[in-house]
């Protein structure tokens, strides 16, 4: 097909006397009206493609069909008051519900859906008082970054309080006002302004934002950000400071005073610290420092010198989350990439495992160390989200909940492999498929990677995906260096000059589905998202021959600049900078938008992002697109999806989403040759770009 083609301009940067051009710079400016004229040319071409995909409306039903079942969060009780979000399935944005009484019916508390007609007010972190009176809450609109906090009383008065230009914060109340964390208003570029000079307020409830009282701010740095801690005896606030996305430090002072300094309990940046729980003036802390995989430690804040204790020591198996409930310490930890439940005694003893009932994530888990009652989440790829209940003191679990869908998930195969990347690391990997399957390497497969910011990829419900597995597709997940699945030390393995390794794993992964006949090139699609995105537009600039679908969505493509816009100077920790020199020849050997050569036959490739995004601002798609346009041969499309009155995928409606995910499954299917059958009626559709020939319905289940 015919490319788009965007307009050029002679732009250079120089860095170390290595000069870069960059001749779409001007799409950095995502408020001028040229950016805003090519974001609505790009869509139309998008959008007249899509068109011609005669399937892609009933796409979009039968997500919408696959999607229409209550969903249940987990419950939680505090101040003598009991919560859970809730979702009758189609609502744009899920509900938080209160009940006074276990007994008592729920009632509603906050409905984002009543802010907004399309669903782009959504509700973001909430803060509850000690003492059971108040919720602060804050709103996000067209999925930003940027929140205001409001209040209202647990009984459903709504108070007069805002507070703007808050973002990564928490809300710690303390008596009756709380502390947060914010940012300067921005003078230019809301979206895409680098965000400095974070400071920390406590907030009286019936005050203005104008008399909120600075707590803290570090004027030496201001690219340092911070988030508090109040326990529920409200005897101190801890004070956690942060530069990128690992590593932080740790400092406390009593709350005898609202104003002081604080003392330094960690005071540098070497590793993790996060506060599990405190009594009385011990403090439990979940760190890395020493322990690549996790381990438990405590403080006392009243001793003179301030030294940790360990209570639960590194395992094999990494932390990923630790509850105390009751007279118990529940520990969450990895294996091989899925969740193991172990209880602790409060003093490190370990004492059982939580039988968990298949191979999966535990996405969640509430409870209190006044009760003995806990619940968990528990999903995996084919397990829609289930809540448990356990009473710790007799270890007897029974469902709290568990919904039931509109179609069949009993004949799918879930299967754990691990393979060789290009240095010899072995890498686990997830591979979900109908039963009967054949692997004649004719299989349409999709390969789902992230691979960054000790984040970890785990068996968890595929919502969406079920439309490409019940279409006889293969979902295939792998564990890459960069991610948290085997601890820091994984981690660590994926980032900087180490990031190759992730894009490697990735290419290792299709090679081995290929050599083991899943799957061929001519079937293969790739995904990912975030620091997915920059995953897929490495290995498909690196290996175009691999794929025949590229799928970047709200990637990070212009590693030479990403540090400038927004939280950008946050990932440093995992990218390096192009202003350190040998990073930046690092950088420039596989970031994505750099790296895109002329007369090259690329894959399918459809971009998506949104025209709100401010993490990965979207001139990083944008530029990507324009620059693939350019220089891509062949007749494959280059597309790229701007959602407007959008973000980075956080609070998205499901209206949204169930466009945006119409538009990528089609994409994917037209350009993979897939036949399309709706899981919901049936109805069958040929593989071609006329006519609509109904091969078979079921009559039962038309609606």
């Amino acid at each position: 097909m015919k490319q788009m083609t965007t307009k050029k301009v002679n732009h250079t940067d120089c860095y170390f006397g290595t000069t870069i051009k960059d001749p779409y710079v001007w799409l950095e400016d995502n408020q001028s009206s040229k950016t805003k004229d090519w974001v609505m040319e790009q869509n139309n071409a998008t959008k007249q493609y899509m068109n011609n995909v005669f399937y892609r409306d009933n796409m979009q039903e039968a997500l919408t069909d696959m999607f229409r079942f209550p969903k249940v969060g987990l419950p939680w009780e505090y101040a003598g008051h009991y919560y859970v979000y809730k979702n009758d399935g189609l609502q744009n944005q899920s509900v938080l519900y209160v009940k006074d009484h276990p007994n008592d019916s729920e009632r509603i508390l906050l409905d984002p859906n009543t802010l907004s007609e399309n669903g782009l007010v959504s509700l973001n972190r909430i803060g509850l008082s000690k003492d059971g009176t108040y919720i602060a809450y804050m709103l996000s609109t067209s999925g930003s970054d940027w929140n205001e906090i409001h209040v209202k009383t647990i009984a459903g008065e709504e108070l007069t309080d805002v507070i703007k230009w808050v973002k990564f914060s928490n809300i710690s109340w303390y008596k009756d006002g709380f502390f947060y964390s914010c940012y300067e208003e921005p003078t230019d570029h809301t979206l895409s302004q680098q965000n400095k000079h974070n400071k920390v307020y406590y907030h009286k409830v019936g005050t203005s934002q104008e008399k909120d009282i600075l707590i803290y701010e570090n004027k030496e740095d201001p690219f340092q950000r911070f988030s508090t801690y109040v326990p529920d005896e409200e005897t101190y606030v801890v004070l956690f400071g942060y530069k990128g996305t690992s590593g932080n430090t740790v400092f406390i002072r009593s709350l005898d005073t609202l104003e002081g300094p604080f003392t330094p309990v960690v005071d540098h940046f070497e590793a993790d610290y996060g506060v599990i729980e405190s009594i009385g003036d011990e403090f439990y802390l979940l760190t890395n420092h020493d322990a690549p995989n996790g381990k438990v430690v405590k403080f006392n804040a009243k001793d003179a010198t301030i030294t940790f204790e360990e209570v639960i020591p590194e395992m094999t198996d990494p932390i990923e989350n630790v509850v105390f409930i009751g007279e118990k310490i529940v520990t969450e930890y990895l294996h091989n990439a899925a969740s193991k439940l172990c209880i602790y005694s409060q003093t490190g003893q370990y004492e059982t495992d939580i039988p968990l009932p298949t191979l999966g994530e535990v996405s969640g888990i509430s409870g209190n160390r006044y009760s003995d009652e806990m619940f968990y989440s528990f999903t995996s790829f084919t397990v829609p989200r289930m809540i448990y209940r356990l009473d710790l003191s007799t270890l007897k679990q029974d469902i709290y909940y568990q919904p039931s869908l509109p179609f069949s998930l009993s004949n799918y195969v879930c299967e754990q492999v691990f393979y060789p990347s290009k240095d010899g690391t072995m890498i686990p990997m997830f591979i979900v498929y109908k039963e009967g399957i054949k692997k004649d390497g004719s299989n349409p497969l999709l390969l789902y990677g992230y691979g960054g910011f000790n984040v970890s990829l785990t068996p968890s419900y595929l919502s969406s995906e079920m439309l490409f597995l019940e279409n006889n597709g293969i979902y295939v997940q792998p564990n890459l260096r960069g991610g948290g699945e085997f601890g820091e030390a994984w981690h660590q393995a994926g980032t900087k000059l180490h990031k190759q390794n992730v894009f490697d794993d990735f290419i290792a992964a299709a090679e081995y589905l290929i050599e083991e006949n899943y799957t061929s090139p001519e079937h293969l699609a790739i995904m990912g998202e975030s620091n997915g995105g920059l995953l897929v537009g490495a290995c498909m600039t690196q290996r175009p021959d691999l794929f025949a679908v590229a799928l970047p969505a709200v990637g990070v493509m212009d590693m030479l600049k990403y540090h400038k816009f927004t939280i950008g100077h946050a990932w440093v920790n995992d990218y390096g900078s192009s202003e350190n020199e040998t990073e930046f020849h690092y950088l420039l050997s596989y970031s994505p938008l750099h790296n895109v050569q002329e007369g090259i036959y690329y894959p399918a490739t459809l971009i998506t992002t949104g025209d709100h995004d401010d993490r990965v601002v979207p001139a990083h798609s944008y530029k990507f697109a324009a620059t693939l346009q350019e220089k891509h041969e062949g007749e494959k499309p280059i597309l790229i999806r701007i959602d407007t009155e959008a973000g980075h995928g956080n609070g998205k409606p499901l209206s949204k989403i169930f466009a945006e995910q119409a538009d990528i499954w089609a994409f994917t299917f037209h350009n993979l040759g897939m036949s399309y059958t709706n899981p919901i009626t049936l109805e069958t559709f040929d593989h071609q770009d006329k006519d609509i020939k109904v091969k078979s319905i079921n009559l039962s289940k038309m609606k």
